[in-house]
């Protein structure tokens, strides 16, 4: 299965021997992938792979040991976390990470913080983030620890996005999510795909990620093991029963162990 990149100008984002871990234990094993301008490009595997972890170390959360990260041409290797969000990359984190006393409102006002946008721009930003999740704008001024998960993850995603990304980085965003709040979350993903926004999306939800996606790298062990079109991961027996593990119609186990 091909590795490349899609997408005229080279890949927006590329990877390359990439090594990092926590003190002294090594999580990643030096992974190379790339994400094309405009492409949905997924990373899956089990828990422990890696996957949250390659995530962390693109926008500095964890520091490379190793190896290349290159954003829009420029060597991001070692860069701070929030230099990675003024060079347009936002993390959606794994358990969303929302300030939990603040309001709706506030969560969003810092989102944009590190723009320093005007109030137009700020406006016309939140309009965004209402026109994708409407229930947003009635929650405003409620404190983000009393919503649901699933208004929750929408308010993480709004976030992000108020900060303008040319890349977001999604860490499992159906995560403890009833199954038609995963197909809102989903549907919205493809929104922002059409709009050609590029997403690298970690997910434990196989199937539904490489249903939205339009690439996928399959992560074992710190390394990756396998990549290729979506259509062709969904449809390789390989990958599913040795790989992946042997699915059915339910979706991956949800579980919230962290990589």
């Amino acid at each position: 299965m091909s590795s490349d990149a899609h997408g005229a100008g080279g890949p927006l984002l590329s990877v390359r021997e990439l090594r990092s871990g926590y003190g002294h234990v090594p999580v990643l094993q030096g992974v190379g992938l790339d994400v094309g301008r405009g492409e949905v490009v997924t990373l899956v595997g089990a828990n422990g792979s890696g996957k949250s972890t390659l995530l962390k170390t693109v926008v500095g959360l964890v520091r490379a040991s190793a190896g290349q990260v290159t954003f829009a041409g420029n060597d991001i290797s070692r860069i701070a976390p929030e230099r990675a969000v003024r060079a347009g990359i936002a993390l959606v984190p794994e358990g969303r990470m929302l300030f939990g006393p603040l309001t709706v409102a506030e969560n969003l006002r810092l989102g944009g913080f590190a723009r320093r946008s005007t109030q137009g721009e700020h406006d016309a930003d939140l309009e965004r983030v209402f026109a994708l999740f409407p229930v947003l704008r009635e929650r405003l001024t409620q404190t983000a620890s009393t919503l649901s998960g699933g208004e929750q993850q929408m308010l993480a995603i709004g976030r992000a996005l108020m900060s303008r990304p040319t890349l977001l980085l999604l860490d499992e965003p159906s995560l403890g999510l009833a199954p038609k709040v995963i197909a809102e979350i989903f549907g919205t993903l493809d929104v922002l795909r059409r709009e050609g926004l590029t997403v690298l999306l970690v997910e434990q939800d196989v199937k539904v990620a490489l249903r939205h996606a339009d690439r996928g790298y399959v992560m074992r062990t710190g390394r990756i093991v396998l990549s290729g079109t979506a259509s062709e991961l969904l449809a390789d027996d390989h990958v599913r029963l040795i790989y992946l593990g042997a699915w059915n119609d339910a979706p991956v186990s949800s579980s919230s162990g962290s990589d």
